[in-house]
């Protein structure tokens, strides 16, 4: 359909390439296989799992490595903060869905729910054994302190002749 009307024709403009037509041109309609929005995400056995996105930030400063994920609606309880391997830092949840009726009448579902996973590989001067988190106001902050760099001591040498 154009925004323009076309008052020689009482046709609607079907040609995808018409810069005044509405219609949006769909490139995976026609083929045998799904739209790629509505594949489910992660176990293929499991129709029902949904991947949940959690971004997550991470910057070093001059004592440690921070990690800020977004979690809106998620409690403490609801999250794991885990060690894995010596040196992965694994941040894992679940944002459950929230319960359809009958009655009511869906018309957007923007909020991701199911399980989610993130993992980090941490360089070598990371301690692992003092990792702390904290969770405020949905937004969960994991420092990961580092060992103090290594000062590299210059010895000079005399050069004889």
């Amino acid at each position: 359909m154009s925004i323009i009307p076309n008052f020689f024709n009482r046709r609607r403009s079907s040609n995808v390439f018409d810069p005044f037509s509405l219609e949006v041109w769909d490139p995976f309609e026609g083929l045998p296989f799904p739209q790629p929005s509505l594949l489910p995400f992660g176990d293929e056995g499991s129709s029902s799992f949904v991947r949940a996105s959690a971004l997550v930030d991470w910057k070093e400063t001059p004592s440690a490595h921070v990690f800020k994920a977004d979690l809106p609606g998620l409690k403490k309880e609801e999250v794991k903060v885990e060690v894995e391997d010596g040196r992965v830092l694994q941040i894992s949840g679940e944002r459950t869905r929230e319960e359809e009726k009958r009655s009511d009448t869906w018309h957007r579902v923007e909020r991701s729910s199911g399980r989610f996973v993130r993992r980090f590989r941490l360089p070598e001067n990371a301690k692992m054994e003092q990792v702390k988190a904290a969770m405020e106001n949905g937004v969960l902050t994991v420092t990961v302190p580092k060992e103090e760099a290594k000062k590299h001591s210059v010895k000079s040498i005399d050069i004889s002749g």
